[in-house]
């Protein structure tokens, strides 16, 4: 079955540091580009399950990717695979495909 699209908003949003949030498939989903890659991530820690509103992006060069930094408590997880670099969080975040096409951000759905 073929992956379908949904348009999240403007790839300029992301392209001056800003983050774009969006409701896809039932979850809620934060998408940002760091370094031109573009990243789509549940916004929701594994560790509480709050949201990573106002998570620091950031490259990480022991990794080979970049990481979102839970504000609460510090967990680093990896943007491309979801998975949980350091504690308290052990279960990966989910992540999903992401394009940049026509000048707007799309997150692909199951």
């Amino acid at each position: 079955m073929a992956a379908s699209w949904i348009d999240i908003g403007a790839a300029e949003v992301l392209q001056s540091g800003g983050r774009l949030d969006s409701e896809v498939d039932g979850y809620y989903v934060a998408a940002v580009l760091l370094e031109g890659e573009l990243h789509a991530f549940e916004d929701r820690c594994t560790h509480d399950g709050e949201s990573l509103t106002g998570a620091e992006v950031e490259s990480d060069f022991s990794t080979p990717c970049g990481v979102v930094i839970c504000p609460r408590h510090g967990t680093r997880f990896c943007l491309r695979t979801g998975a949980a670099l350091t504690p308290p969080a052990y279960e990966p975040l989910k992540v999903f495909a992401a394009r940049i096409r026509g000048g707007r951000v799309e997150i692909a759905t199951a």
